[in-house]
């Protein structure tokens, strides 16, 4: 446990929950550090059958943390650097997506880029009714990563991830659950409290088996990820180097509209 990361443990169910103490409880390098840690924990945990990963009780997450001044400095390293540097993310989705046991995803309010990369690389999320899904990356003038396109593709389908992901729509938490981006809604404030209702009911089951259909799942619907999804940090590392990747950004800090060139 860490001043960003909590976690507690009741019988067969852990729940992590993250909180950076500002409302937008955005993924700093070092928040995304010990959420893969906290991850990598479990993975060969045999007494726990569920994790269930929650934010704030107002906000799930608002995305990376533009303002972090590690993660600001990544765009001025060597290729070489910046290439380790921008595995954080994906590397602490994988992480997730690798625990052995179910994980459920408690959503309230926002839930966006990275948040919704991180929330997809759980098994089930269950959404309150005031979340809202948002993956803005093309808006700043970059490609959404972390491994997030097959993991959107295998929830929702290529249409709806490319209205997701490259059109960068808004989705409410109603057209969430009819797409599968969600599994549940619920009303706003209660999503832990239905995401430790379904913990429950999947502790009493054999956890071995439990977690060998888990696994065969994945398997079957993420095959070809690594195949698909492993030029997102290539493609995000030449973006950085672009125009519209420093206008994106700056417009977004600025509050101001973008004016995009296609450099």
């Amino acid at each position: 446990m860490s001043d960003l990361v909590s976690v507690t443990r009741e019988g067969r169910i852990a729940t992590v929950r993250f909180d950076t103490g500002s409302r937008s409880n955005a993924l700093s390098q070092k928040l995304m550090r010990e959420l893969t840690e906290t991850a990598q924990g479990f993975h060969d945990c045999l007494d726990i059958s569920v994790v269930i990963l929650t934010g704030r009780d107002d906000q799930f997450c608002m995305g990376a943390d533009l303002k972090d001044p590690e993660g600001n400095t990544a765009a001025q390293l060597p290729l070489s650097q910046r290439r380790v540097q921008l595995r954080r993310g994906p590397r602490m989705c994988q992480a997730w997506e690798d625990v052995d046991a179910l994980t459920i995803c408690a959503v309230e309010g926002w839930c966006v880029g990275g948040g919704t990369a991180l929330a997809t690389a759980c098994d089930l999320r269950v959404a309150a009714d005031n979340s809202t899904f948002y993956v803005p990356e093309v808006e700043r003038g970059m490609n959404m990563s972390w491994g997030s396109i097959p993991r959107f593709v295998a929830l929702v389908g290529p249409a709806r991830t490319k209205r997701i992901a490259a059109l960068c729509e808004k989705v409410d938490a109603t057209t969430a659950l009819a797409w599968g981006l969600c599994d549940h809604v619920v009303p706003a404030g209660s999503a832990l409290a239905k995401a430790r209702e379904i913990a429950e009911a999947a502790a009493a089951l054999p956890p071995t088996a439990l977690k060998s259909v888990k696994q065969d799942v994945n398997v079957a619907a993420m095959a070809l990820a690594r195949a698909t999804g492993h030029r997102d940090l290539e493609a995000f590392a030449l973006l950085q180097q672009s125009d519209d990747f420093k206008e994106g950004v700056s417009a977004f800090l600025k509050g101001r509209k973008p004016d995009f060139t296609g450099d």
